[in-house]
């Protein structure tokens, strides 16, 4: 019986331990120069159905199930998925845009498991006819989800996927 309990007592031990070194939190974001002007950029980027054409995550399930609430490009509107297991289920809300500036929305996914993440999409001003996108998005690692974190690197995972939407994202524009 004693075998047990120090058996259950080291897990528990390793857990905590795991828990105070694993990761609290995460920030991923990637950038690409676009050819074509700020204002022209952003106009594109507001509209949260616009991803469908330039979203890793839609190539992924072009099938997946969507509903949209509200009306797209201002606060409050809400697009949700349903989709096969590489996207799973969520939600996206803008909850804020600063014209030319910036595009905050609060992602909240569902499945494969629940978390929520800040996204953003930045815009920046290179020359008149140039404009830098900045992609990212930045969340907890609340335990016991941060002890996996020790084992997954959001930058590699997230970073790849963010890096072929901006580059999709560069040929909608572009052309």
């Amino acid at each position: 019986m004693m075998v047990f309990f120090y058996i259950v007592l080291a897990i528990i031990g390793l857990l905590v331990i795991l828990g105070l070194i694993a990761p609290k939190s995460y920030d991923v974001s990637r950038s690409i120069e676009i050819n074509k002007p700020l204002p022209e950029v952003f106009q594109y980027l507001k509209y949260i159905k616009n991803q469908d054409y330039w979203s890793p995550w839609k190539k992924k399930d072009p099938n997946m199930l969507q509903e949209f609430e509200g009306i797209d490009g201002e606060v409050g509107f809400v697009s949700k998925w349903e989709g096969n297991k590489e996207v799973g289920s969520g939600e996206q809300e803008i909850l804020g845009i600063v014209d030319n500036k910036v595009i905050e929305t609060e992602l909240r996914f569902l499945k494969p498991w629940k978390s929520q993440s800040d996204a953003y999409i930045k815009v920046e001003e290179i020359s008149p006819n140039e404009t830098k996108v900045i992609w990212g998005f930045t969340g907890k690692n609340k335990f016991p989800m941060s002890i996996l974190m020790l084992f997954m690197n959001m930058e590699k995972a997230v970073g790849k996927d963010f890096e072929e939407g901006l580059e999709n994202l560069k040929q909608v524009l572009e052309n």
